[in-house]
């Protein structure tokens, strides 16, 4: 099988770029310290989601700009990148390396991310994965390197964020704190808008039909396998993806085989983002597929951080699935 790690080429700079001027930088950087300052100054309570939902319309006017259109229609790449966000690497503690990791004491680095991603939609997590707290940590942990998680360093399959879940994510934050010691670990990340005109109309067809089962991902702790459902949904031009190349199976040789060629046509296509403190990575999860190159983890309290964080565009399509009207999905 042709390795994810090696293939996706280096990346170019998409149509949602944006490298924060000096006066934008320390302007956020104002904002994130005041929320960071709000009470109740933890994450995952609902003043505190409301309090960044409101202090994210003071955003410098070209991040909001940027964001607007970015959420209106991802372009090609279906990837949003913001530059010189105000992380101060110097002032960071060690990189957790414990499982599970996640924050709920609100820093300024949680707080950028949560005024960018509330900007995006909804801020939202998973009962059933890492508590359900809304900023997570993506950080290596000492005896999980080789799993398909976000714990692990080794390379991680292309997939669509918590494919299996009716209410996935549409798109999915990832704010570089630190990178790793060497810079190797990137982002993989490759759409179904460069993918389509690879396939043949007839594998198109296949991964248009509901033959096709996906299972929970490690870092959930409960869930079976969904019904049996399409790959490819939508318009037949512009359609959306539900993949995960790790947990999804097809059900018969024929739809096998159209899988292993929507595979390869996203690798074919794939480009790498390696983010480096105070860069935020945006992936549209309804178009764009992501994953991770491999890296070796030092455990010395420097090795790769991300903020990861959850959006959701339409708060009454999950309302049914979030109890007391909160921010968390069952």
């Amino acid at each position: 099988m042709e390795s994810v790690s090696e293939t996706p080429r280096p990346e170019t700079r998409g149509e949602f770029d944006l490298t924060l001027s000096d006066r934008e930088h320390h302007e956020f950087r104002l904002l994130a310290e005041e929320l960071a300052a709000s009470a109740p100054t933890v994450i995952d309570d609902p003043k505190w989601v409301a309090t960044a939902r409101e202090l994210s319309a003071g955003l410098p006017l070209r991040i909001r700009q940027t964001v607007h259109a970015y959420r209106h229609d991802p372009g090609e790449s279906g990837t949003l990148v913001l530059r010189n966000l105000p992380v101060d690497e110097s002032t960071l503690p060690p990189t957790p390396t414990v499982p599970e990791s996640v924050e709920r004491e609100a820093t300024v680095p949680a707080a950028i991310a949560a005024l960018i991603t509330s900007q995006i939609g909804e801020m939202a997590a998973y009962r059933d994965e890492k508590s359900g707290a809304l900023v997570q940590n993506v950080v290596p942990v000492p005896g999980r390197e080789g799993s398909q998680s976000n714990a692990g360093s080794t390379p991680l399959e292309l997939h669509v964020e918590n494919a299996f879940h009716p209410h996935r994510p549409d798109f999915v934050g990832l704010l570089c704190l630190r990178s790793d010691h060497t810079n190797a670990a990137g982002t993989p990340v490759s759409s179904i808008r460069h993918t389509l005109r690879r396939l043949a109309p007839g594998v198109r067809d296949v991964l248009f039909q509901e033959r096709f089962t996906t299972t929970p991902p490690p870092s959930f702790h409960a869930g079976d396998a969904a019904a049996a459902h399409a790959v490819l949904t939508g318009d037949a031009d512009d359609p959306n993806v539900k993949v995960d190349f790790h947990a999804t199976t097809a059900v018969d040789p024929e739809a096998a085989r159209a899988l292993d060629r929507l595979r390869e046509a996203f690798i074919e296509a794939a480009t790498t983002l390696v983010l480096r403190s105070g860069e935020m990575a945006f992936v549209d999860n309804r178009i764009a597929i992501h994953g991770r190159t491999a890296f070796t983890p030092r455990y010395d309290g420097r090795d790769r951080w991300l903020h990861r964080t959850f959006a959701l565009l339409d708060n009454r399509r999950t309302r049914g699935s979030r109890p007391g009207n909160g921010s968390v999905l069952a």
